[in-house]
């Protein structure tokens, strides 16, 4: 009998990089007008005043919210039940808020530069993973015309009430479905500035970048893990350097 020869074996999907960036203090700067929605959304949901604020930097809506309620002494009893309405609340106060942003945010100097120079890069997709709900973080983002770098469809939010490490994975796994192709670990960056985004990167096998653009000093993103620390985002060569490195064989730890 001759042998049986099988069909030409699958060809692998090919590899990308997935480059994820987080939004508040990384691309751009909207504090005030945050704090202006959180309290409007606050006071709808609850009839209380949004007296006392909490701290934001590497959390999501969902855990600032709960935080909300217990530093301004309300029963959090209800408070699971209490936070579709304040997430369509706070999305609702966000949408409200666009000239706002714009006249009282900014984006951060070199961030659109960034975004461009990280769109360019071959077999390169870039999303975000961010605390923000996906109604608010779009709103963010339009105001300074930052979206139109970014595939959102595919992003991670804090709309979906996760921890930030999970939505690293689950935006990873929603890449993969989207393009049809390989997006590793190893080959998987998070930009930020908060030192709990960088321990959420570690945890969500990303490799974290971290910029000092927020309250963290480069000594304690580098204790946390981040990989390589920039100064700020616009010296866009630099960033991209730091992309390809960190992904690159000889990177990787």
């Amino acid at each position: 009998m001759g042998t049986e020869h099988a069909g030409p074996l699958p060809e692998e999907p090919p590899i990308s990089r997935l480059v994820l960036w987080n939004i508040d203090f990384t691309l751009v700067d909207v504090a005030r007008v945050t704090r202006a929605a959180y309290a409007e959304a606050f006071e709808k949901v609850t009839g209380q005043p949004l007296v006392y604020l909490a701290q934001t930097a590497g959390r999501t809506d969902s855990e600032i919210f709960f935080e909300f309620l217990a530093r301004n002494d309300i029963d959090s009893e209800q408070a699971v039940d209490l936070l579709p309405a304040f997430t369509e609340a706070l999305g609702t106060a966000f949408a409200r808020r666009r000239e706002e942003m714009v006249a009282n945010g900014r984006a951060l100097p070199g961030a659109q530069e960034a975004l461009a120079a990280v769109a360019r890069m071959a077999d390169t997709v870039q999303s975000v993973v961010t605390g923000s709900i996906m109604s608010g973080a779009m709103a963010k983002l339009a105001a300074f015309g930052l979206d139109g770098y970014l595939d959102l469809a595919i992003g991670g939010f804090g709309s979906e009430h996760y921890p930030k490490a999970s939505l690293i994975q689950f935006t990873r796994m929603r890449a993969e479905e989207a393009y049809g192709r390989s997006f590793p670990e190893a080959s998987t960056v998070y930009i930020t500035e908060s030192v709990r985004d960088v321990e959420a990167a570690c945890i969500g096998r990303a490799a974290p970048i971290a910029v000092v653009s927020g309250s963290a000093t480069e000594t304690q993103l580098r204790a946390a893990g981040a990989r390589r620390v920039l100064p700020d985002l616009t010296d866009p060569r630099a960033l991209v350097a730091a992309v390809e490195e960190v992904t690159s064989g000889a990177g990787r730890a």
